[in-house]
């Protein structure tokens, strides 16, 4: 049995220094402002649509001129919003052309999570309130650790990210507890009311684990995402006290163990030694002196910036910077730091046709963008040690409960 023996026995991902200036030039393009603590932006798909999910209890359509006044769903009524609780997921199934349904993920006025489906009026811009049908309701012991990523896979099942109930140090052991569905991600069938468990799922069937998990292990993936080229599955679990990490895995490995709380990213947690045997270590970290709060991404595979393509996209909260990565044979290459200035990002988005955008904290929606002659700021590179831009970290973003 292989152990390692606390921090220093254990190589860092994150040892990789930041590369060196590059040709590439890249910008961010204001889409919408005056958002309330935007959370996701995403598209049905093959439609031109842009949805953006404000934490409060509404979603949003963005046109040509903005941030539509009259949202498409408001459910503020039913919302518990605040800090890391809200409405925090949508996720358009395959077939929303022709059923009209999505699907959020939201905490309720108890706290507790709710998964539910709801579907358009005659007015495909406009949500019925009233239609919303309960698919999953999972009971929240502490305020924090809420996940709250939805999406649908490649294979057609719906995604959902848990985290593992919160308070600080998962004091109730759910990271590493399959009975319970905390700590987790997720796989269902939403194609009947309320769901059904795949069969294929990893533990469809075994005693004592419940058969709705695809991954555990998790602290609190924050954001997740499809990486609709590759069929790669990048995982963002915001860390505890140390370290931030993101972890990579084949769309269609199923049962990984990504090792919270016995590690916290690629080092063990509140022991001098632990055993690594099943688990799946991230392909990059980084230390508290870097960040605080990583905001997971996509790897873009939009049109617009063809030289991003294949690049994965992330971001601290608490310091503001957006770095990107390649995923090559298993390694995190090609680590750039953009030297964006887009403030407390609280989330990234992707549109149908694959570009990329950011969600800040100020409430504006932005989207990578081709530099032009007339830009005066694009990428600049600069080593993680020499970032100074760091911000107060409060809202859904301000986690470091202990």
């Amino acid at each position: 049995m292989l152990l390692l023996a606390g921090v220093a026995g254990c190589e860092s991902p994150a040892a990789v220094e930041i590369g060196p200036p590059t040709v590439r030039r890249i910008v961010l393009e204001t889409v919408a402002t005056g958002l309330a603590s935007p959370v996701l932006l995403t598209s049905p798909p093959a439609d031109p649509r842009l949805f953006v999910v404000e934490q409060p209890g509404r979603i949003r359509i963005i046109d040509e001129n903005g941030a539509r006044a009259q949202p498409f769903l408001d459910i503020t009524d039913r919302v518990g919003s605040g800090a890391e609780r809200g409405l925090l997921g949508l996720a358009f199934p395959p077939d929303h052309a022709a059923t009209g349904e999505f699907i959020v993920d939201y905490t309720d006025r108890s706290g507790d999570t709710r998964i539910e489906r709801y579907h358009v009026t005659d007015d495909p811009d406009i949500a019925d309130p009233s239609s919303g049908r309960l698919i999953l309701a999972v009971e929240q012991p502490f305020a924090n650790h809420n996940g709250g990523m939805i999406t649908f896979g490649p294979d057609g099942m719906l995604y959902i990210g848990l985290g593992d109930g919160g308070s600080g140090g998962d004091p109730r052991g759910n990271g590493q507890n399959r009975s319970t569905l905390l700590g987790s991600i997720l796989r269902i069938d939403t194609r009947v009311e309320p769901y059904a468990v795949p069969p294929d799922n990893p533990f469809a069937g075994m005693a004592g684990a419940r058969p709705e998990i695809w991954a555990w292990g998790l602290r609190n993936p924050w954001r997740f995402s499809f990486d609709r080229a590759a069929g790669l599955l990048f995982i963002a679990d915001v860390g505890q006290d140390a370290y931030e990490e993101i972890n990579v895995a084949r769309a269609d490995a199923a049962g990984l163990n990504y090792g919270w709380n016995v590690m916290e990213a690629g080092h063990c947690f509140s022991s001098q030694s632990c055993s690594i045997h099943g688990l799946t270590l991230p392909v990059l970290e980084y230390e508290h002196a870097d960040g605080c709060s990583v905001t997971g991404g996509f790897v873009y595979r939009g049109s617009a910036v063809p030289t991003a393509a294949g690049l994965y996209f992330y971001a601290d909260y608490c310091v503001g910077w957006i770095r990107s990565f390649r995923y090559v044979d298993g390694q995190a290459v090609e680590r750039m730091d953009w030297g964006f200035e887009a403030g407390n990002v609280l989330s990234f988005g992707e549109d149908a046709n694959g570009e990329v955008y950011v969600l800040s904290a100020d409430g504006v929606v932005r989207r990578l963008a081709p530099a032009t002659l007339e830009t005066t700021t694009g990428v600049r590179s600069r080593p993680s040690s020499g970032i100074t831009t760091a911000a107060t970290a409060t809202g859904i973003r301000a986690r470091r409960a202990r």
